[in-house]
């Protein structure tokens, strides 16, 4: 009798604990995405972003407050820069705003360049941008991923007349040292940078 009663108490906790198991086991395997995001999900989420209207750039408000430069070109734009900054991992991130001063909607096609592989996946985006490292003489071209999606701002909803959006956009970074640069897009005349440290 004891030994009946026993057995069955051993199998229900058996039959319990590869439950709990098998529970977990599952519970982690399609729990963990938030922490294993891939970078084409990350990628992703950046685009949406970026298609609502220039995303995160990361700039703080103090940087919103700091203007490094400011050209003005046609379809009555204004590029603003905000910030230039050298950071960790060898690239450089400068941000700013666009202004369309004029009273149409303005659409960018011409912003992501001539270079076919990258403007046929960034139509409306900033990857035609160029930086130009003056005392290195050096052209730096904007980074991508690995799905070959610019690391900058697109358009893709353009900016209506009398809006203003932020954008951003990534380079490879010039030597330490090398810190005054030009910044050139489509039509829109150079701009006259200077990077900072982190």
């Amino acid at each position: 009798m004891n030994v009946r009663r026993t057995t069955k108490a051993r199998r229900a906790l058996t039959a319990a604990a590869i439950t709990t198991g098998l529970v977990l086991a599952v519970t982690g395997c399609s729990g963990g995405g938030d922490d294993g995001d891939s970078d084409s999900d990350k990628s992703s989420e950046q685009s949406e972003k970026d298609d609502d209207g220039g995303g995160d750039d990361g700039s703080d408000s103090a940087d919103d407050n700091e203007v490094l430069a400011e050209v003005k070109g046609g379809d009555d734009l204004t590029l603003t820069f905000n910030s230039a900054k050298r950071e960790e991992g060898g690239f450089v991130t400068v941000t700013g705003k666009l202004t369309n001063t004029g009273s149409k909607l303005w659409i960018s096609p011409s912003w992501s360049g001539d270079e076919e592989e990258l403007a046929a996946k960034n139509k409306t985006s900033m990857a035609g941008a160029k930086l130009t490292d003056k005392s290195g003489k050096k052209r730096y071209y904007i980074l991508r991923d690995t799905e070959g999606r610019c690391l900058c701002t697109s358009f893709s909803k353009g900016i209506n007349g009398g809006e203003t959006e932020s954008w951003y956009a990534q380079f490879p970074a010039p030597p330490k040292g090398n810190d005054k640069v030009d910044f050139q897009i489509a039509d829109m005349p150079p701009a006259d940078i200077t990077i900072s440290e982190e």
